[in-house]
């Protein structure tokens, strides 16, 4: 196993909507490596993210949109071996291959995902990388900006990410955690800063709380989803 691992091919799926200010940055930091490919999973963007990415020299494939459903369509179309999952305004750590190859031969490793780092020098960030760094450690629960990546086959193992509109990659780490051990990358990857800038550093970071929190009580997804997207929490 170890052997193919140190030579497998990693397959980089992006999903993107209307990301045309991020895709070109997230492509350029996986072109410096051998043996990958990149497939930039569209969902309907009406801006220029798949022109951009065309001219890239990557493949780019269309779905329906949610990230789920666009990042399950890239692993169908992925020849690699292994599969990494990065959000279009995240960026690699130069090395990332090699990085992943050799997580992966660790003995009872099934997956991984990158220490964050937030592209932007907010005080209050420097906490939230903290608080995302040591729930990563400590509880082996990464979440998707952090660049999640494992085997094709483990992936099909656990029945891909479940086409949830929020929460996939909470439920993925969750299934992932019962057949084996989450490795996080001590390297970050950066990520932008654009959605704690939005509504509000704290803010998010409740909100964030409150999504979890309503799901592991059996709140539905579709739910959450409707709540968060109408900022019913906008009084917080």
């Amino acid at each position: 196993m170890s052997e193919s691992i140190d030579a497998a091919k990693i397959s980089i799926i992006i999903p993107a909507i209307n990301e045309a200010g991020n895709i070109k940055k997230a492509i350029a930091t996986t072109q410096a490596n051998l043996n990958i490919e990149v497939i930039v999973v569209d969902g309907g963007s009406s801006d220029d993210t798949v022109a951009i990415a065309q001219s890239l020299n990557v493949k780019v494939i269309s779905s329906s949109p949610g990230r789920a459903v666009q990042m399950n369509a890239g692993a169908l179309a992925a020849s690699g071996e292994i599969l990494l999952f990065l959000h279009a305004d995240t960026r690699l750590p130069t090395g990332f291959d090699e990085m992943i190859r050799t997580a992966l031969q660790q003995l009872g490793i099934v997956a991984g995902a990158f220490k964050l780092r937030i592209d932007a020098s907010l005080l209050s960030l420097r906490w939230v990388e903290w608080g995302v760094n040591v729930r990563s450690h400590f509880y082996q629960m990464p979440y998707g900006d952090q660049a999640i990546f494992l085997t094709k086959e483990v992936f099909q193992k656990i029945g891909s990410f479940p086409e949830l509109p929020i929460m996939e990659d909470f439920e993925l780490m969750r299934r992932l955690k019962r057949i084996g051990r989450i490795v996080i990358i001590p390297t970050p990857v950066v990520t932008s800063a654009r959605r704690w800038l939005q509504k509000g550093v704290l803010k998010t970071t409740l909100l964030n709380q409150i999504v979890i929190t309503a799901y592991l009580l059996g709140v539905s997804p579709e739910r959450i989803c409707s709540w968060y997207r109408r900022e019913k929490f906008k009084r917080l």
